[in-house]
């Protein structure tokens, strides 16, 4: 009974370690995003967002691997602000890690959108226009809902759409 009890002590120890938001040396390195290209920031933003799909079960900027994802490819949209990759890696990163209106405003500043894009665009404006309907903003409700079905319609817009007067 105490081998089990301290095996799942070291299991949950392992689990909250995967959540602790502090940077870990060994994963992170000493080169800022501010001192490194826009070619290196995309690289590594890249790299730490596979980090973070590995290591976190939900994805949140709050976590440190995802905040250095997009962090870095914040850093290299800037620098590189006409590059297009740059600018909707940064888009799929904000919405990806939930930060709805950043993500929302990123799609907007690309202008056309592929497929895959119109769908990230749509979740965002979709999750925008329902905590506007939660604050009884029925005017940004429908903004967000009417440019939310322009990139893609969903089901979760046109439900949100039924519930505005």
């Amino acid at each position: 009974m105490k081998k089990i009890l301290m095996l799942t002590a070291f299991a949950l120890t392992g689990l909250a370690a995967a959540q602790d938001t502090t940077p870990a040396p060994a994963t992170m390195d000493m080169m800022g995003p501010a001192s490194m290209s826009a070619a290196e920031n995309y690289a590594k933003a890249q790299e730490y967002a596979v980090q973070a799909d590995v290591a976190y079960p939900v994805s949140f900027y709050d976590r440190t691997l995802w905040k250095a994802a997009v962090d870095h490819s914040y850093y290299a949209a800037s620098m590189e602000a006409s590059n297009r990759d740059y600018n909707a890696y940064l888009a799929q990163l904000y919405t990806k890690t939930q930060w709805w209106i950043n993500a929302y405003n990123a799609w907007e500043r690309l202008g056309t959108l592929n497929d895959t894009e119109k769908q990230w665009a749509s979740l965002s404006a979709a999750k925008l226009a329902y905590l506007a309907l939660q604050r009884g903003d029925t005017d940004m409700t429908r903004m967000y809902v009417e440019k939310g079905m322009a990139w893609a319609d969903s089901a979760s817009l046109q439900s949100i759409m039924k519930r505005l007067p």
